[in-house]
């Protein structure tokens, strides 16, 4: 199983869409985790220190300025100054009190909340804070605060964590993208397999359903109650194309043998010409007939249980020694070009006759040539049988008419024939997997029958 996928097919866009829900949710929600740990933090942080202020101005309030200097120093005793900071000072900013040795310039004496890096008394580097100064009803000033280092430091980790977190993220959405798209694709490939199956010829071939009930369920019940009916539909033609086979064929049979009995027994001259026209025509209508049986079996995929190991170089020199007389008779030479030991399984009646077909067609239509070569070579897997003249050949745009059913151009339509004959050359490419090519031979016309994927004959030990 290959992971290759268009990158513009629908896949690839559920892929994508997967991927960037995925990524987008467990980003969003890293991202929420991380800045609510941090409005929570900061929140606690400020809560307690407006608590801490609170509890310092209705000191002030109670005992004045002495009551408040004792409990400064009961605060910052009790915590050996590890994180609080609290100055207490006059009016011009003179310390009274606390752990700061000078009123913060850039603080002014009424602040709700202000981050900035301080040195506390005793210590010679400047630390981060979180401050809050109010003016109390003397005019001396109250500056209440936290260091906020840690908090910090617990900030970056989580950022940290969060990045490695988003890029692991990054990383499982993209796999589990991709294994959702891997899921989809697989059974959309099952479905493809059976529908090329089924075109192939594998009538009974069914899509696998896992009986879940989900949307690949129902869509593979639907095909397989549209196969169902395919495959009655091509019994039923198949049963139509025996019975007319049955039914047709005698009549004419019998019609010719009538004419064939009345050319015997009659003397005139003229109804002996007459006759032998009629014979003419009872014996294309019945090979018209043949080949328009021949044609349907074989686009209703009827004979690939007939394939066989066929040796295509014997193939071809058995065509040669077949059509020789005949190509001789008409001014041609024909060749056979094939590599030896080539060997595949197809239908070698079907193959024979439509290669046939094409000699036939050249000897008739090449006026003005003087070689006919059929070819069969191997290409990337593909089986090519080819048949080239040096004639007029077929113009460019008048070839997918020429491929048509019953499709005559106007050049030949004064000659004998039944404008099937490239018609079932391609039904005999399409029963093999294959498609039908009218190319230039430069002069001439080449006409190459692509048999692809064509079974392997099995080699005894």
């Amino acid at each position: 199983m290959r992971w290759g996928i268009p990158i513009r097919s629908i896949t690839a866009r559920i892929i994508l869409l997967a991927f960037a829900l995925q990524f987008t949710v467990t980003g969003g929600v890293l991202v929420f985790v991380q800045q609510a740990s941090q409005r929570a933090l900061a929140a606690e942080q400020r809560e307690s220190i407006d608590e801490l202020r609170d509890e310092l101005a209705a000191a002030w309030r109670v005992g004045g300025s002495a009551e408040l200097r004792g409990l400064i120093e009961d605060r910052l005793e009790a915590t050996h100054g590890a994180v609080a900071v609290i100055l207490y000072a006059r009016a011009d900013g003179t310390p009274i009190a606390g752990n700061l040795s000078a009123w913060p310039t850039v603080i002014a004496p009424t602040t709700s909340w202000r981050t900035i890096d301080l040195y506390r008394t005793g210590s010679d580097q400047p630390e981060r804070m979180g401050v809050t100064a109010i003016r109390l009803a003397d005019g001396s000033r109250l500056l209440t605060g936290h260091v906020i280092e840690a908090n910090l430091l617990i900030a970056r980790v989580n950022r940290e964590a969060m990045l490695a977190a988003l890029a692991a993220s990054l990383v499982m959405a993209l796999l589990g993208a991709l294994i959702i798209g891997r899921a989809l694709s697989r059974r959309i490939e099952t479905i493809a397999a059976t529908a090329h199956a089924v075109g192939e010829g594998a009538l009974a071939a069914r899509v696998e359903t896992s009986g879940s009930g989900d949307a690949f369920d129902v869509l593979g019940n639907s095909i397989n109650a549209m196969l169902d009916r395919i495959e009655a539909l091509v019994s039923q033609l198949r049963l139509i194309t025996d019975g007319l086979a049955h039914d047709l064929r005698s009549p004419v049979t019998r019609m010719k043998s009538l004419i064939e009995r009345a050319i015997v027994d009659t003397r005139d001259p003229e109804a002996l010409v007459s006759l032998d026209r009629v014979a003419q025509e009872a014996e294309a209508l019945l090979a018209m007939l043949s080949t328009a049986l021949q044609i349907s079996r074989a686009e209703a995929g009827i004979g690939r249980e007939r394939f066989t190991a066929v040796d295509l170089p014997g193939l071809l020199e058995d065509l040669v020694e077949i059509y020789g007389p005949l190509a001789e008779d008409e001014g041609f030479t024909l060749a056979a070009e094939a590599p030896a030991g080539l060997q595949v399984m197809l239908h070698r009646e079907f193959v024979s006759q439509a290669l046939g077909n094409l000699i036939e067609n050249a000897l008739k239509y090449a006026a003005g040539g003087r070689r006919i070569v059929l070819t069969a070579r191997e290409r990337r897997g593909t089986l090519l049988l080819e048949v080239a003249d040096d004639g007029p050949g077929i113009a460019p745009e008048q070839r997918e008419e020429a491929l048509t059913r019953f499709g005559r151009l106007d050049p030949a339509r004064h000659l004998p024939g039944s404008g099937l004959g490239l018609s079932l050359v391609s039904a005999v490419a399409h029963l093999h997997g294959g498609t039908v090519e009218l190319d230039d031979n430069r002069p001439g016309l080449t006409v190459t029958m692509s048999l692809r994927d064509l079974p392997r004959p099995t080699r005894s030990a």
